[in-house]
């Protein structure tokens, strides 16, 4: 008699839960870089690269300020978790009003991307995104995230 419950219900969980272990949120100590990018069109001027510590933007005289900037592990760990918590692995790899954002020059985007050593994660947001608030609530919580941790990496460094 358990064997006609517990036979089922072991093959259930084993069909149900192997896709989601298999796609498992990306680990933190397989993590290699982050790529992040901003700007309108697709020419976006600003970008940073934790692998090379590259830090390039536009200040408000529209100069290019390059500088070098390390992650430490902690910084990695932090952008890590806030990933996980906002459920950026889950995000479609574009959060857009459609076609119309995507081609537009004049539209500012954001390209997040996490590397890690079997995976990677690229979404491009466009804040001007009006569609699902949770969606949007993810990419934006997790852009202004990584940009106050470069600010607050640049101003450290500049002591």
């Amino acid at each position: 008699m358990a064997s006609t419950v517990i036979v089922p219900f072991l093959i259930y969980s084993i069909v149900y839960y192997a896709p989601i272990i298999r796609n498992a949120p990306f680990k933190e100590k397989d993590f290699v870089s982050l790529e992040y990018q901003w700007g309108a069109g697709t020419a976006l001027a600003n970008s940073y690269n934790s692998a090379t510590g590259e830090f390039k933007y536009l200040n408000k005289n529209d100069s290019l300020i390059t500088r070098n900037i390390h992650l430490t592990f902690r910084d990695i760990k932090y952008l890590d978790s806030i990933a996980d918590v906002q459920g950026f692995w889950n995000l479609p790899s574009v959060v857009a009003n459609g076609e119309d954002d995507l081609k537009d020059p004049k539209k500012l985007r954001y390209v997040i991307k996490f590397n890690y050593k079997k995976k990677s994660k690229e979404v491009t947001y466009f804040p001007s995104f009006n569609g699902n608030e949770k969606m949007k609530g993810a990419a934006s919580k997790m852009q202004k995230e990584i940009e106050l941790t470069l600010i607050d990496k640049e101003a450290s460094q500049a002591k």
